[in-house]
């Protein structure tokens, strides 16, 4: 098993930046591909960011793509997002995950494990 723990999140305004971190244990290495999705209220959960195992690959949606950077730090087993340029449209709650191979897909479905979330609130 891996347990995932996400701090970070808070209420800021458009345009500020915010760090996530998130705190792996468990049953996890620097190999396990990582990822950060969200979800917003209403809406499915979205793929934000992801790094595989080693770190050599990325992967970014869209809508954060130039803003949010997503890195890993093995030694720590922390997963970091750095978000930037924070619009209105990025309040969300931010899950980290894991999956048990080394390649960074976006897609949900192939995570195997999920922390409990972080909020963040952008507001104008």
């Amino acid at each position: 098993q891996v347990q995932l723990v996400e701090s970070g999140g808070g209420s800021v305004q458009v345009g500020d930046s915010l760090r996530l971190s998130c705190v792996s244990s468990g049953r996890t290495s620097g190999s396990n591909a990582m990822g950060w999705f969200r979800q917003a209220p209403g809406k499915e959960r979205e793929f934000v960011a992801a790094v595989s195992g080693g770190g050599a690959l990325t992967a970014y949606a869209d809508p954060v793509k130039g803003r949010f950077t997503i890195s890993r730090d093995n030694a720590k087993n922390t997963l970091y997002l750095q978000m930037s340029s924070l619009k209105p449209d990025d309040t969300a709650v931010y899950y980290c995950a894991a999956r048990s191979s080394t390649y960074p897909y976006t897609s949900d479905s192939y995570y195997d494990y999920w922390g409990q979330g972080t909020q963040v609130t952008v507001s104008s």
